[in-house]
């Protein structure tokens, strides 16, 4: 992760929350006043944002003390100590809001890509997450699913070249469509193309593009189309693949399934914060 990246976007978060000040927490305690909090699983999961607390509480006061009681990736189970702070009242208390948001969103993530992961489980395919990420936060999200053991597809639209339903409709046909983009970009260009019929595959197939997304297929019809795409394209399903529907897709021979839900729909993961210890100045 880009940690220059991610302080700047910890800067407008907590610019967001304290605004010009915790009336509350300024007006209870004095610039003196200390103590400690503790992170901790509500419920059972896997943990992410390692690099959330570390970061965040370096950007409030460098002198806050961490103690990092899971890694990234790990799994955590309800009652279990995430991390411990210690610092000023004022600090940990002005912090705890954007902090908790952020890595009870990204284990969230992190838990339910480690649920899709675990039904790949013997077979080649690999699950990956979409560009269905909430706005502003996509870097950390991607992080998430990673650490949950899939994949990464396309982090923007300069990534890679992915011609869709919209852009066959406006080409006329997706020979058209991939011509035009051989004749603009060059050969370190990857060109994916989306498929939802016989016909459309064994297009792409002629048209020799590098991976063939199938889309909105049922997971028989998969199996059958696998058959009929060379070995140097690369199979990608996407579309109304539910988590008890993946082991389905996995088995019959596809490199990719990627998942919106793991970002865009995943739950988050309970996890609290509270002053155990409290000293005055």
């Amino acid at each position: 992760m880009n940690k220059l990246a991610l302080r700047e976007k910890l800067l407008q978060f907590f610019q967001e929350d304290v605004g010009f000040g915790d009336k509350t927490s300024d007006a209870i305690f004095t610039v003196n006043d200390t103590g400690t909090g503790v992170f901790m699983a509500k419920s059972s999961g896997y943990f992410c944002g390692e690099a959330i607390i570390e970061e965040a509480y370096s950007t409030i006061n460098p002198n806050i003390q961490i103690k990092m009681f899971k890694k990234d990736g790990q799994n955590v189970l309800s009652g279990e100590k995430i991390a411990e702070v210690s610092g000023k009242m004022t600090d940990l208390l002005a912090s705890e809001r954007v902090i908790l948001n952020l890595i009870q969103r990204l284990s969230g993530i992190t838990t339910l890509t480690r649920e899709a992961v675990n039904q790949t489980i013997g077979t080649k395919a690999r699950i990956c997450d979409t560009r269905k990420t909430t706005p502003g936060l996509r870097m950390l999200e991607k992080y998430a699913v990673r650490c949950g053991g899939g994949r990464n597809h396309r982090f923007a639209l300069d990534d890679a070249v992915m011609i869709k339903d919209n852009h066959l409709a406006g080409a006329g046909s997706l020979t058209t469509a991939v011509n035009l983009v051989r004749e603009t970009h060059g050969h370190m260009v990857k060109i994916e193309v989306e498929v939802e019929t016989l016909e459309q595959l064994k297009e792409a197939i002629s048209a020799d593009v590098d991976v063939i997304m199938l889309d909105n297929c049922l997971p028989e019809d998969v199996a059958e189309w696998v058959k009929l795409i060379p070995n140097n394209m690369m199979v990608e399903v996407s579309g109304n693949i539910s988590l008890n529907m993946i082991s389905k897709y996995a088995t019959v021979g596809v490199d990719v399934i990627s998942l919106g839900y793991i970002t865009h729909s995943a739950p988050s993961l309970d996890i609290s914060f509270n002053i155990v210890t409290k000293g005055r100045g």
